[in-house]
């Protein structure tokens, strides 16, 4: 990839260098790309944020990333537990996130993909007293066995749900290649300066105006693959049910493909290196205050005493459970963040609990159906150990007790929990704030994360940022300059703490 390029971002200065600029970007959380049933989708790239701003910005623009927490990545994250570090958020990426690849080569990063394990992973769906189906699973290494397993169960999930398994294929296709449009040449593609124009443009709006559930009956689909399948699926991935918005219940649906990849070594690499290799300034574990508008500039007061001004200010994290004060007032639809609790666990499972005789009979991924009654969304198997020693993540809406877990497992050595406030509570109709939130230069990028919440969708949501702020500063349609640096030299980081 050439130096200073991202996707169809090709970076040129041209009739700027008269407008004088001074950025800030609030929020370097990073959120679901596109994940597969054992992994969840944050929404995030608020780092992606500054970085497309260095490509379309003059060279003289001073871009500041504050971040109120020791680390970058937000929402992408990992944990290490007995030793061994795994991803504890937005965890995989679709084989069409662009943006994310673009990057990921851009930085030298080493994509993984998926593993012949991943690939064999065995389901089951629990409604809490027996599994309703459960994939046939056999202990060899064997591809022929394994290929010859995987076609099995293929023709057993056609048997149980019918052709709407292919309905769905098509379905998450049709929405996947309408998201596509997105990585059009800027010659083809508006600069939207709402979600609603933006989703229009792509013909993805409506799908947000019904609930996935509803879209999924009009297509008539079978009622036993929306209650069982798909709910497993949507509440795996954005833990909530078939209720949830269209548009977010494709995007859930198209995190169970095949091809999913990820970072090597943790996605977080991604907002780290983009900042690392951008002229910005981060300040982090320095949380924004305040902001107010003092005629044209902004005043940011930080919680460390200190101030700040600028003549943009871009808000790069939702604003749901943020206690920033906003002078004057900002006023945006009401909007909850749906909490997912991921709990990481050294140990084994007891199959009594699943009514199985032995550990080899539980699946490696236990999705369960909509039932209140029910403690956890999944379990899966990271990693296998030994024949009795693995490391499990669970994902629930509410915290897991030591008796809860006590239920669950023979034995633990030990547990890992962290409380995400991992995306927004989707209904429908969705309402959608503005990426504009006053009549000057304050922006928030994490509007769009109403329609779907996921490493790309934030992405793709930053570049229009970037040039919805350039159009509107210079009266045009943005062409920039680049400051962004692709070597992977250490004398070449901007942020060697990173």
């Amino acid at each position: 990839m050439k130096e200073g390029q991202v996707g169809d971002v090709t970076p040129t200065c041209k009739g700027l260098e008269s407008i004088p600029h001074d950025l800030r970007v609030l929020g370097v959380g990073d959120v679901p790309a596109m994940s597969r049933p054992d992994a969840v989708p944050f929404s995030h790239f608020p780092s992606s944020v500054g970085v497309f701003f260095v490509l379309l910005l003059p060279l003289s623009t001073t871009i500041h990333i504050f971040e109120r927490h020791p680390v970058v990545g937000g929402r992408m994250a990992t944990v290490t537990i007995a030793g061994e570090t795994f991803e504890a958020g937005a965890s995989i990426l679709h084989p069409k996130n662009y943006h994310a690849l673009n990057f990921t080569n851009m930085l030298n990063l080493k994509v993984k993909g998926p593993s012949a394990s991943d690939s064999s992973m065995s389901l089951g769906i629990w409604d809490g007293q027996q599994f309703l189906f459960k994939t046939i699973d056999l202990d060899s290494k064997s591809q022929i066995v394994q290929y010859f397993v995987s076609f099995v169960n293929s023709i057993r999930m056609l048997f149980r749900y019918g052709v709407s398994l292919l309905k769905m294929n098509n379905f998450v296709e049709v929405t996947v290649d309408n998201f596509l449009r997105y990585y059009e040449s800027k010659e083809s593609r508006p600069v939207f300066s709402n979600v609603e124009d933006m989703l229009k443009w792509a013909d993805l709006y409506d799908l947000t105006t019904r609930t996935l559930e509803e879209e999924l009956v009009g297509l008539n689909f079978s009622p036993l693959l929306i209650q069982e399948l798909i709910t497993v699926i949507t509440r795996i991935n954005y833990g909530q049910s078939v209720r949830i918005s269209g548009l977010a219940g494709a995007v859930s649906l198209a995190g169970s493909g095949g091809n999913l990849w990820a970072v090597e070594g943790g996605n977080w690499q991604m907002a780290a290196g983009l900042i690392n290799r951008s002229d910005v300034t981060l300040h982090l574990q320095e949380e924004i205050a305040s902001i107010t508008n003092v005629g044209g500039f902004y005043e940011l007061n930080s919680a460390n005493g200190n101030s700040y001004t600028c003549q943009v200010t871009v808000v790069a994290t939702p604003l749901d459970e943020l206690t920033t004060q906003f002078t004057p007032e900002i006023h945006i639809p009401e909007r909850k963040l749906q909490h997912t609790h991921a709990t990481f666990v050294r140990g084994v499972l007891n199959p009594a609990y699943f009514g199985l005789n032995s550990v080899s009979d539980i699946p490696e991924l236990v999705g369960t159906i909509e039932s209140p009654e029910l403690p956890f969304t999944c379990i899966s198997v990271l990693k296998e150990h030994s024949a009795n020693d693995f490391t499990y993540k669970l994902f629930s809406r509410q915290s897991l007790t030591d008796e809860l877990l006590d239920q669950f497992f023979s034995k633990r050595n030990e547990a890992l929990r962290i409380n995400w406030g991992a995306y927004p509570h989707y209904h429908a109709p969705e309402e959608f704030a503005p990426f504009i939130l006053d009549d000057n230069h304050l922006y928030y990028v994490n509007a769009f994360e109403n329609a779907a919440s996921t490493m790309e969708t934030s992405a793709v949501s930053a570049e229009n940022m970037a040039r919805l702020i350039l159009s509107r500063l210079a009266g045009q349609q943005p062409l920039g300059s680049s400051g962004l640096k692709s070597s992977t030299s250490d004398s070449n980081l901007q942020h060697p703490e990173l």
